[in-house]
């Protein structure tokens, strides 16, 4: 039996369908319900209805605080069935000003710090609301938005804040949902009254046009916008941008030529401590060459003291150097991803928000109205059932003290409605004698006139918008630019210049002696030595060495067509035989070192390999910013790069292992970035030995004997690129070497 009825209870469903239709249910409940702001008050559930139950308990400015328990009891358990810590998170960064640029609540106690330190237990924190919270509120009382009932059905709550003050990008917003996300920067209030007070005037007015009055985003940790105008009008236009945020900084002037930078402001959204611990790693895994120490010296406002590492390096360099590698600059991602009025998730632009914002205080106000005349008219009867009762007191009281059921007679002999009659039942005593004829016909009278207006502008809709005007200028007075807390924080800058540092500002300029050996041993040694005093490993012996500086870029050029960059401070120094350059570069085992060299701007190189091909090269485009190298010279897997030279001269006289010489014009040899190279001389089971750039004019020398011989005419060499060539003058030397 009992297996009958559970058989019967079982559906069979597609499991991909029943997966899909749960998970979009849990979508949509994290998108609507967690994770993005309203366009109209800007707030998520959680905070809409800690402001609420706040606003409950009567926690105004004005009054005194109450223990953050208490409100989050009161929230977990009327309004927001979730957990007491997420739901205290919440309302402990509408308290922080380093997090929101309006706080909604004033706390009392720990509420952490910009040090990333973390508030103090609910029950040691009290909390009120601020006036922009009230001003958000504003019109709850006067059925200005619609309510719901709460999630066990015995309360109600606001859908929607009716306030006139724009949260939404006043404070900002940011959060993560499922497969969409948000984070709108804040902005000051009162650029932003300023662009709603210019659409009303202006209603096909666009992005770009309203960026002239909301410059850009207002950080309540301050800071430099440096993002260029372009950017910034593409990103508003759209709804998604990055916009660049650094560091306020200031050069304090020490004496004698010497300096400190004080960081008074960082980027929003920055730990103050974690920033620090990061400089300081850098520093002491040597990435900031131009930083010599860092000091956090902050009380209650930021100071951080950045000490260069000599008076020689100037300021902007090592700040651009530190915007480069640290959190003093990070980039600000707009995506202003909101709830539409239909709870419809979409992006939206500048003009877009505010247009909602607009069209959500015209209904307010609509309703406001509506709400206000019903109230008129409920006084305005019970003001004209007073004034009977007042001509006809006597009357009034004889049939109160001789009938027993008064209601009926006095609606029948005084025309009276039932709520006249029985609002004139329930008057005290002593209220009859307040009784005024006079008084009493002024009330009505301006009732009658305040009825009228609201129903002119319940018919006009420029009378609407010129109320909702006068609404924001209010908000714009309260909370605007003249206002302490309105004062814009972060300043607009101008776009930065990439300021390049040179090498000699990061790296203090010493002379070094590089030598490598034949064995692929590299080290650097103090001072200009002489190669023939610097030993070797038993077995090992001298390849190459050079006389430089550390701040000389070393150039490797090896015989797989690749050129590697080491700078001279990062060359092995130290005591012993040094390290083998495999560990500073990554070169494949089946490839060596053909030459080394110290790196020169506009310089020209020529590359070859053992088969006669190459090219010339310029010396800015062989520089690896890797250890893997650059490829330059494609080298064929027979083959293999044998040399790279410097190219100075008009002609180029080519040697290969065969002994024949070949002379011909430098222009010959074409100029690329990277190739496999033309033929420089033909070779019938021979190799390249060696290649020279030499004057025509000048002639050829090279070693012969123990002197140096010069060969003025060389009219039996000269030919064409990829000849063959002749036997070379007598006296030429064996090694085929120039």
């Amino acid at each position: 039996m009992t297996e009958q009825v559970v058989s019967e209870n079982i559906k069979e469903v597609q499991l991909a369908g029943a997966l899909s239709e749960r998970y979009l249910a849990y979508a949509m409940s994290t998108i609507v319900a967690r994770s993005l702001p309203d366009v109209r008050d800007g707030l998520k559930p959680v905070h809409r209805r800690l402001l609420y139950a706040m606003r409950q308990l009567k926690l105004d400015p004005n009054s005194g605080f109450k223990k953050c328990a208490r409100v989050v009891g009161d929230v977990i358990g009327k309004y927001h069935p979730h957990g007491d810590t997420s739901v205290y998170e919440a309302m402990v960064r509408l308290a922080q000003d380093f997090a929101v640029r309006y706080p909604l609540v004033d706390g009392q106690g720990n509420f952490g710090n910009i040090d990333g330190d973390r508030a103090a237990a609910m029950r040691y924190t009290e909390a009120r609301l601020t006036a922009v919270a009230l001003a958000l509120m504003d019109g709850l009382d006067d059925d200005a938005v619609d309510f719901d009932k709460t999630y066990d059905g015995e309360d109600e709550e606001p859908v929607v804040m009716p306030g006139v003050f724009p949260n939404l990008l006043a404070n900002g917003s940011s959060g993560i949902a499922v497969g969409m996300a948000t984070n709108i920067p804040p902005h000051n209030v009162g650029e932003v009254c300023d662009a709603l007070l210019y659409l009303i005037k202006h209603p096909d007015a666009e992005t770009v046009k309203l960026l002239d009055f909301v410059l850009g985003p207002d950080f309540p940790t301050g800071g430099l916008l440096v993002e260029t105008r372009e950017n910034i009008i593409k990103a508003y236009t759209s709804g998604r941008g990055a916009m660049r945020v650094r560091a306020k900084w200031e050069k304090e002037d020490l004496g004698h030529g010497q300096y400190q930078i004080i960081v008074t402001e960082i980027p929003y959204g920055v730990v103050k401590s974690d920033l620090i611990v990061k400089i300081a790693k850098l520093l002491m895994e040597r990435k900031l060459p131009l930083l010599a120490d860092i000091r956090d010296e902050s009380s209650d406002k930021v100071r951080i003291v950045l000490e260069p590492k000599s008076r020689s390096v100037l300021a902007e360099q090592l700040m651009e150097h530190l915007f480069k590698f640290t959190d003093l600059q990070i980039n600000f991602n707009l995506n202003m991803n909101v709830l539409d009025a239909d709870h419809t998730p979409r992006v939206m632009s500048l003009k877009e928000v505010l247009s909602a914002f607009l069209k959500h205080r015209e209904i307010v106000l609509i309703r406001r109205s509506k709400f206000r005349l019903s109230k008129i008219d409920h006084r305005m009867e019970l003001l004209q059932g007073f004034i009977v009762a007042y001509l006809n007191l006597d009357r009034v009281i004889e049939i109160i003290r001789s009938e027993d059921e008064p209601k009926p007679i006095l609606m029948q002999e005084f025309s009276l409605t039932d709520v006249q009659a029985e609002a004139i039942l329930n008057m005290r005593l002593r209220q009859l004698r307040r009784l005024e004829e006079e008084s009493l016909k002024s009330e009505f009278e301006a009732l009658g006139l305040e009825k009228a207006s609201l129903e002119s502008l319940l018919a006009d809709e420029v009378l609407r918008f010129q109320k909702i005007a006068e609404e924001i200028n209010a908000c714009k007075k309260a909370f605007g630019q003249k206002t302490a807390l309105g004062a814009r924080r972060t300043q607009i800058a101008d776009a930065p210049v990439v300021v390049e540092v040179p090498i000699e500002a990061m790296v203090e300029k010493e002379p070094i002696t590089v030598v490598l050996s034949e064995q692929g041993w590299i080290k650097a040694l103090k001072g200009q030595i002489d190669p023939a005093d610097v030993k070797f490993k038993e077995g090992d012996k001298l390849r190459l060495s050079l006389n430089t500086y550390t701040t000389d870029h070393i150039m490797f050029f090896a015989t797989n067509g690749r050129f590697y960059t080491l700078l001279g401070d990062k060359v092995p120094g130290g005591r012993g035989f040094g390290e083998p350059i495999r560990l500073s570069i990554d070169l494949p085992e089946d490839a060596d070192i053909v030459t080394m060299f110290i790196w020169k701007p506009d310089e020209k190189l020529l590359v070859a390999t053992s088969k006669g091909k190459g090219f010339i090269v310029n010396s800015s485009d062989i520089v690896a910013s890797t250890r893997a190298g650059k490829i330059i010279l494609n080298v064929a897997t027979d083959d293999k790069a044998v040399l790279c030279t410097q190219a100075l001269g008009d002609h180029v006289a080519v040697i290969g292992n065969n002994r024949k010489m070949l002379v011909f014009k430098a222009d010959e040899i074409p100029t690329m970035s990277r190739g496999s190279g033309v033929i420089l001389q033909k070779y019938a089971g021979g190799k390249l030995s060696d290649v020279k750039f030499f004057n025509l004019t000048e002639g050829l020398s090279f070693p012969s004997g123990n002197g140096i011989r010069v060969e003025r005419d060389l009219t039996p060499w000269l030919g064409r690129r990829a000849g063959v060539g002749k036997i070379p003058p007598v006296g030429f030397p064996r090694s085929n070497k120039f």
